[in-house]
This record gives structure tokens, sequence and C-alpha cells, in this order.
């Protein structure tokens, strides 16, 4: 037998990840206690996709109702497959800036705890699986906000001929900048990835997302962009803009091209990688630009309300790059666009967020 763990398992990466690598042949265990609902209140319970995970997989899939800080829980967990984990795939986490402020001590306890209870157990439990962490490219802090900026009519825009042009590279210092608490947790679990990487001779990668998204988010107004701007203009709620003039630029991955990056990765795993992975070049937008893609898709006019100041350790501008991993791994390709994943979110929801007549 051959298991998949997966952390977050009902989340947006996690169950992509669940229905990937079941498809592979693997059985997956997965792990969630829907945290979400707790951080981000009911609207963002995961707790639906645990029942669409169990119903369209069946015996492929075993849930565990467990929380990562839980060391005891988590080992026998790992006690009882040992050796027959091939790979871990950790994606749970408490996901915004704001919430870690309200909480710091739960924030740092499930990023930074959490991951070092999965590191120890794939330790001494399994530890030729590779160890795959959802980081976040919120570990650079608001460095990039130091990156020399245009303002053009829709979007800000790094100046031409910049090194960092074609996206952000993994060279970019996260030292002496501002990170928010959230993004300090995350640093520490980032870090300690990487150590048990090279300290322990652990295959594990760091991948250090961009805005990771996708038709099965749970979306919400602190966490899930692209998902909450469309459930937005779909249910007519407002979109509250938190500075930069509403032209702070994001890039947006799939998560289906997420966890195809993930099973490169786990077919040839390397120790202590760090890889940003997002939309690039391919696949990004400002926030002015989708709220255009939205209300063509969805025929609704968005309604916006804006705020002066941003949220602090915002960024401005983010388009990562993802030459580091694609010279790792030149099979990989990304398969979506923001257009792309707009329109499917819409067509995933419909039933859902559009309101009845």
């Amino acid at each position: 037998m051959s298991v998949a763990l997966v952390t977050g398992s009902a989340g947006l990466i996690g169950s992509e990840a669940v229905r990937h690598f079941a498809s592979l042949g693997l059985d997956v265990v997965g792990i969630d206690n829907d945290m979400r609902k707790r951080f981000f209140g009911a609207e963002a319970s995961t707790a639906w996709n645990v029942v669409r995970l169990t119903s369209d997989l069946g015996e492929s899939y075993t849930h565990h109702d467990v929380d990562i800080r839980d060391r005891d829980a988590l080992a026998e967990i790992f006690k009882r497959y040992g050796k027959d984990i091939a790979v871990v795939i950790h994606t749970a986490a408490q996901p915004s800036h704001d919430w870690a402020v309200r909480d710091p001590f739960t924030d740092f306890d499930v990023n930074a705890g959490g991951t070092l209870n999965l590191l120890q157990n794939v330790r001494e439990h399994c530890i030729e699986a590779p160890f795959i962490h959802c980081s976040t490219n919120k570990v650079y802090g608001d460095r990039p906000n130091s990156l020399p900026l245009q303002e053009l009519e829709t979007r800000w825009e790094i100046e031409p001929g910049h090194p960092y042009e074609n996206g952000i590279k993994e060279d970019m210092s996260i030292d002496a900048c501002l990170h928010s608490v959230f993004g300090a947790s995350k640093v520490a679990a980032d870090v300690m990835v990487q150590e048990y990487g090279r300290y322990f001779d652990m295959k594990t990668a760091c991948f250090r997302g961009g805005t990771l998204t996708g038709p099965a988010h749970s979306a919400t107004e602190l966490h899930g962009f692209l998902g909450y701007v469309m459930r937005c203009a779909m249910e007519r709620r407002t979109y509250k803009i938190f500075g930069y003039k509403g032209k702070m630029v994001r890039d947006a991955i799939h998560s289906h091209d997420v966890v195809a990056a993930f099973e490169a990765f786990f077919r040839m795993p390397r120790s202590a990688a760090v890889y940003n992975l997002g939309g690039g070049r391919h696949s990004n937008t400002s926030h002015l630009e989708v709220f255009a893609l939205a209300e063509r898709i969805t025929g609704n006019e968005m309604r916006t309300e804006y705020h002066e100041a941003n949220r602090i350790g915002d960024h401005q501008w983010w388009i990562g790059s993802n030459e580091r991993f694609q010279q790792d791994y030149p099979d990989w390709k990304q398969v979506y666009d923001v257009p792309m994943i707009c329109q499917e979110i819409y067509e995933a929801n419909v039933d859902k967020w559009i309101p009845e007549a």
C-alpha cells in the first residue's frame, strides 16, 4: 500500500491534491478539522468538501478530523501507516494577515508548530517520504513593495528592464522587512522545512505560492481573492478595496497547476528545495482588471467600497517567477490563466452563489 497523507485535505489545494494523488493510484489519508470555519465563519467551512471527497473517492480516501497541533493524535496516524506513507502534502494553515493579529498564539501554533509536528513525524515514521509544504510569498514580507513601480491605467507595473521584470525570484531577501504576524509564522514554518531537509537529509520542498485559486475555494473576505471577487459579483455583495487605488497586482495559479507541480516533485524529489510557484506572467491581474472580468462573466455590475489604507504587509505588486521550478522540472506546464479560472469558479458555484429570483 502506498499512502499520500494530505493535511488541510478539505481545503482548496488539499482537496485538489487528494483527488490528484488518488487518481495516481495512491490511497489518500486526509487530515482536516475545519479550522477554516473557526477562522472565518460558517460560509468558509470546508465540511461540504469532506462529504464530496468521501462520496466521490470511496475507499480510496480516509478522513481524520484531527488538529495538526495535536501531537499525540498525529503520531497515532503516522504510526498506523508508517513506511507505507509515500508522500506528505502539507496544506493546512491559518492563511490570513488580519486574523493572525487577533490571535497570534493560534496563528503561530498552527502554522509553525503544526508544521514542526508533521516534520518530526515524517522523520520518525517515514523518513523517505517527500514532504511538500505549501508556503507563501508572504515570507518575503513587504520587501516587494520596495521595487520600482509605475502606475498604469489599470495596474501597477514594475519598471521595464528590471531583473524581476519576468517575475520575482527566490533570491529576494526575507530579512529586515515587515512580514505581518501571519507572514512571520509562515517564515518559521518555511525555514523549518528547509532545515529538516538539510539537517536530517529529508526530501522537502517549500512552494512559496502566489494567489492559489480554483473552484473548490470556500471563498470569504479575508481569504480567497479571485473566488471572493466572483462571489461578490454573483451574490451582489460589496467588495472592499484596501489601498493602492485598486491597482495592486496578484499572480494567480489554479489548484490543478499547483498539484501538478507537487506530483513532479514527488516523482523526483530534492532536499531542502525552495520554489516560488504562482501564475507568473502567464496568469496575473489587478483588482480593477478582475472586476471588469467578473462583470463580463456574470453580467452584474461590481459593487465596491474603497478604503484608502492598505492592509499591513500587503503586496502592491506581486508577480512571481516560476523559472527555478521549471528548470528543475521542465515537463511541468501551466494550463490556466485568470479568465479561465474566473469562468470555472463561476460555473462551479452558479447553484450556490446566484440568489434565487
